[in-house]
Parts: structure tokens; sequence; C-alpha cells
């Protein structure tokens, strides 16, 4: 739906929302459960739901151009058979999803299951699950996104940064451990997360759940589409004030050199509380690569061409703007194509090539997760939340990465994208279909 919500103090913001709001409702659930929800599309513009990280039916996925139009209802229902971690859910309109997720339209969805139970991690006032997103705002208080061709070809960037759709917000935490789930949900900037105290914190997990160990760090770095599970614990932070904040890294052009805050936690006083952070998180199978049946190879090193990708004159005054191509091996998005076929069950390897490339890629798949096997060039070896189960791979300039996948049983199309939206936006996806 639309609605206005106070962003700036003083100013309404008109924004798209799933229930009555900015962002949508946080869907906690468990392994086990079945889904069932009926959306209706109060928009004046097509869309649907992408649930990102979920391993379901590609007719319940969210397929660029399995939309439901303004006025329209659709049933989602689907099992949820997979481990405990952070997910989340959006829109995925082909074309129009950089426009609608930055209008709003976002969430979370935590599954839960006995594993991770039983580490009785952090939980209740100590669990914190935010978005870090950021905007800009037209002097009225609406957002203002109208990317230029070069905003288009490096993705756009806000001057505000929002938590959970509010700008400079501050959390009051407990001087002790605390849970942090947290999702870049930005339509193209990446945040090297630390804390302003420079204190370790722990990795615990990443897109698609627990690590097997956890890792002490003291910045990780998050690219649109990715999550990070943490610990971290305050109990030498009674009654002080820490900022969550995005430092300065490497390869990552402009915006690689800006750092800035995110949110401040407040510590409160000193807790009787105890908590001891577990040896050993989770049991992760590593995939043997010599079981896959097939390498793909991913040219995204050139993925960028000025011009415009062919799209229908509808489609054009739909996005009202001028699209710079973007493309994968060369080849622009097209809906009614299936650019590589796959069998159910197969296991494979991909490798991801941006070694001559130029831009920031993270690169999502619809469907299935993977797990890291190299990373040549660029940063070399893998940080914390690469270690375990995940959906989206980023590849800065100069990097190439492989990684291995067992595909699901679920027969049907899928895609395969940057995560970058505006790149996704203008050609940068595919279609895979499994049979």
């Amino acid at each position: 739906m639309q609605t206005q919500v106070e962003i700036l103090k003083g100013k309404k913001t008109n924004v798209y929302g799933y229930y009555d709001g900015m962002l949508g409702k946080t869907f906690v659930v468990n392994k086990g459960d079945i889904i069932n929800l009926r959306f209706t599309n109060s928009l004046q513009q097509a869309t649907n739901i992408h649930w990102h990280g979920l391993i379901i039916p590609p007719e319940m996925d969210g397929f660029p151009s399995h939309v439901t139009g303004p006025g329209g209802t659709f049933k989602y229902q689907f099992s949820i058979n997979q481990r405990a971690g952070t997910y989340w859910y959006h829109p995925h309109p082909d074309g129009l999803t950089a426009e609608q997720v930055m209008k709003g339209l976002a969430g979370f969805f935590i599954i839960r299951d006995e594993e991770e139970a039983a580490l009785k991690l952090p939980t209740g006032d100590s669990e914190i699950a935010f978005v870090i997103q950021d905007r800009r705002f037209k002097n009225s208080g609406d957002f203002d996104y109208a990317p230029t061709d070069e905003e288009i070809m490096t993705g756009f960037f806000g001057d505000y940064i929002l938590v959970n759709g509010a700008y400079s917000p501050y959390k009051d935490v407990k001087a002790g451990w605390n849970r942090l789930r947290i999702i870049n949900g930005s339509n193209a900037r990446l945040y090297n997360l630390a804390f302003s105290n420079e204190q370790e914190f722990f990795v615990i997990g990443s897109d698609a759940g627990l690590l097997t160990v956890p890792e002490s760090v003291k910045n990780i770095l998050l690219s649109p589409g990715e999550r990070v599970d943490l610990l971290v614990d305050f109990t030498q932070e009674v009654n002080k004030e820490i900022f969550l904040q995005s430092e300065t890294f490497n390869g990552g052009g402009v915006q690689g050199k800006d750092a800035f805050r995110i949110m401040k936690f407040k510590a409160g006083p000193k807790t009787n509380e105890t908590f001891t952070l577990p040896n050993t998180l989770s049991a992760i199978t590593k995939i043997n690569p010599s079981s896959a049946t097939k390498i793909r190879t991913f040219d995204i090193s050139n993925a960028s061409m000025h011009g415009e990708k062919k799209m229908s004159m509808d489609q054009k005054e739909k996005n009202k703007m001028k699209m710079g191509m973007h493309t994968i091996n060369g080849i622009a998005y097209d809906a009614n194509v299936i650019n590589e076929t796959i069998t159910a069950g197969a296991t494979e390897i991909w490798e991801f090539d941006n070694s001559k490339g130029d831009e920031i890629h993270p690169m999502h798949f619809h469907g299935n997760h993977f797990q890291f096997l190299e990373r040549i060039g660029g940063r070399g070896k893998l940080i914390a939340t690469e270690k375990g189960w995940k959906d989206t791979v980023l590849l800065m300039p100069g990097e190439k990465v492989k990684v291995i996948t067992a595909f699901s049983q679920f027969k049907g199309k899928y895609v395969l994208h940057c995560h970058n939206l505006e790149h996704e936006d203008s050609g940068m996806m595919l279609n895979f279909e499994i049979v």
C-alpha cells in the first residue's frame, strides 16, 4: 500500500509499505511451519514478493515476470524446510525492483529451529533485528529517486542512513551480550560495519544460518542483499554510548572512502545475566568439489555497456529513465529466455569472473544456497560471513570467485542477478531452469 510516515522531523514522506507503514512486519517462524499468505496489491504498479534466501517452489519465489497487477491478489503458500537464519522479503518485478525497494518495500523473515535453540543465544530485548538503507530526500520530505545514467551504472547512493526506516536512531541495550541480526537493504551501498569503541564482536551467522564456529572480528563488509548475525559483549560499556558505524574499505571506489555513523546504542547499568559464547554453533557438511557434474562460468567483468536494454515502450514509461545496460556473459535480461538448464539435485560449480571489471557486483541466487570454494585476486582469503551457507556472493573489482551448490529438487525457473538493484533493473540478471 501507499501511505505517509515521518522520517525527517516535521515532514511527511510518501512510502510504499506492507500493511500500514514503511517496511513490513517481521515474520518469525519455525522450521516445519507452513506459510499461507494472501497478498493484495494496492499500488498503481505491478509487484510481487521475493522471499530472499528461502528455498521454495519457483512459483512462490517472486519470479520477475510473475507479478500481481494493481488491485490484484495472489496466495503465497509454502513450507519452511530449511535451517534457522535471518532471511528477508522484498519486491522483484522486472525493471521496478529498485524503485519499489527504495520506496519502502522490505521486511524480515526469521526462521528458528531446534539446533539454534539449544545454543541459548541472547533473546528478548537482547536480540535486535535491523535493516540498513540509504536514501535521498526532496525538500518536501519525499524520497528523491531519479537516478542519472551514471547512477544507473554505479548504483544509487543516498546521503541519509536509515535503520528500520528511522533516521539517526538509538537503541537502549543491556550492558551484556547482545545478538544483532543485520540486513544490508540498500540498493547499492556497501557497509564496513564496526563499533566506535573498536571492540571485537563475533560473527555467528551469515545469509543462510549459523556458521560452524564463532569468528572474532573488528569489522565486517556487507553488500546489498547480504545478512550478518553477530554477538557483541557490552559488559564493559556500562552507561556508555557506542555507535555502529561504517568504516572505509579498499576496492570500493568513491563509496569505499566514506566513513559514517549508522546508529547509537545506549548501554544500561550492569546486569547479573550470564552468557557463555559457544565453542561450536552448527554442523555444516562441506560439499566435495569432486561431486560436481558441471562447471559454469559467468563473466561479469564487462557487465556495463552504455546504451539501452531492449524493452517495450510501456516498460520504458514505467521506468521513466534511460537504462544503462548491464549484462551477464554479455547478455541483458530477457524474461522469455532460459539462459541455463540444470538437472534437479545436481551439484555444480559456478565461477563468477570480475577479474577485469571496475564495478562492484553482489551476485544473488534465487531458490538455492551455496558454499564458497575460493576467491582469486582482490581480497584473496574468505571473510567470516563467507564460511557458511550463502545466497549472495560479493565480487569486488579484480576478483574471481568459485562457489559450489547442490540444486534443489524444485523444478522450474529461478533467477541469478546482481543485487545492486540499479544493475539488476538494467539487465544484469538471467534465468536458470531446474528440470
